[in-house]
């Protein structure tokens, strides 16, 4: 069974998490992915913890696992002449090649746009900065937090001050633009014979999807503000206090608000309740009114009651909870590999799934993230034959 990017070979020269997330995406469609690691390895293989130490003196960082499955890895000091040549005859065997340096460190290590074209006019090249390649502020160096900040996320979420997401959401969505805009040029490669340059960064991952809360600024010229655990154009539509747990609740209709109303006895036309608009201009009395109804009843019950009715609803999972979900499992969103120093372990894995594979992703088995360097030799002897 072939995947859809089989033919493809992918070097990753990124680090951290944008880019490695991009190339991992790749790799999880079948494409070889080359990680080319600095002696001192990926940034991310130190932090932590939590660590997981297989042996005395061996040590993985849970973070470096997450984002490097179905990679090999080779060491190359990319300031080492030595090393540079090999790097230029991966690059002349490459279908991408994907780097997240600060601008114009790629150039100053001699290997500008121009030269990888000059070594493989096919190369399709992801190059992924912190706020842009360009303009006045393109030499700031990328953290998600600050890209989070800066990028206007954060002073949307949270409940008395701007909070950030849980997980690197910057980074990850700069590495799922990445990936998306370099299928589409290895597309257009086979009507042009060319590859050519994609460009993105963790502040267009966040202006991306700003969604309605950037048009109700450009369009309305309302400036947002803090969503806490409510949509701030639908109502109610959020998370809601029962007997035992918070459940999230989506009246995303007015056929919902009212099959809603029928199971809790609510007039669904109760002076300023009767219309959207109304509900979101009176949000706190709408959740006073519904959460007085559920605070003598148990979360499981509400959701039993609320799925019979019709209306979305569900729990708040810690992550174990979600690991152990029969659902989450049965859409092969945890895989199992086997690493090369901790054994057998198991990883969250791809979100695409092909009819002909009811495993995740494009390929028939995942492969482990690698040790640093785990792949030089193996490497170097393909490229010597």
């Amino acid at each position: 069974m072939s995947a859809p990017l089989d033919d493809v070979l992918v070097l990753d020269l990124t680090r951290a998490l944008a880019g490695p997330h991009a190339a991992m995406m790749l790799g999880d469609l079948g494409a070889r992915v080359i990680k080319v690691e600095s002696p001192g390895g990926d940034d991310t293989r130190t932090w932590g913890p939590p660590f997981v130490e297989p042996a005395e003196g061996e040590r993985e960082s849970t973070y470096f696992l997450s984002a490097n499955r179905n990679k090999e890895s080779i060491t190359l000091d990319l300031k080492d002449p030595a090393d540079q040549d090999v790097l230029a005859r991966l690059v002349e065997r490459a279908d991408v090649l994907m780097e997240n340096f600060r601008v114009g460190v790629l150039d100053r290590l001699g290997f500008p746009v121009s030269r990888l074209h000059e070594l493989n006019p096919r190369l399709v090249v992801l190059q992924i900065t912190g706020f842009g390649h360009d303009g006045p502020e393109a030499t700031r160096s990328g953290f998600d937090q600050i890209a989070q900040g800066e990028g206007g996320l954060m002073s949307l979420t949270g409940l008395t001050e701007p909070t950030k997401v849980g997980v690197p959401i910057a980074d990850l969505l700069a590495g799922m633009n990445g990936a998306y805009g370099v299928v589409s040029a290895l597309y257009e490669r086979e009507r042009t014979g060319r590859g050519r340059v994609v460009r993105t960064s963790l502040l267009a991952g966040m202006v991306g999807v700003h969604a309605f809360q950037g048009t109700k600024w450009t369009v309305a010229k309302e400036v947002p503000g803090l969503a806490g655990g409510h949509h701030p154009s639908i109502a109610p539509y959020g998370m809601f206090a029962t007997a035992t747990a918070p459940v999230q609740i989506a009246c995303g209709s007015e056929k919902l608000w009212q099959a809603l109303c029928a199971e809790l006895g609510i007039d669904p036309e109760r002076e300023g309740m009767a219309t959207n608009p109304e509900r979101v201009q009176n949000r706190d009395a709408v959740i006073a009114l519904i959460e007085g109804l559920l605070a003598t009843v148990p979360a499981e019950e509400i959701l039993e009651r609320l799925d019979k009715a019709g209306v979305p609803a569900g729990k708040v999972r810690s992550l174990d909870d979600v690991y152990t979900w029969e659902q989450t499992r049965s859409q092969g969103l945890l895989i199992d590999v086997e690493h090369s120093t901790l054994g057998d372990i198991q990883l969250p894995g791809p979100t695409l799934r092909f009819d002909d594979n009811a495993y995740a992703g494009g390929r028939e088995r995942h492969v482990a993230p690698p040790t640093l360097g785990q792949h030089n030799e193996s490497i170097r002897e393909w490229l010597d034959s």
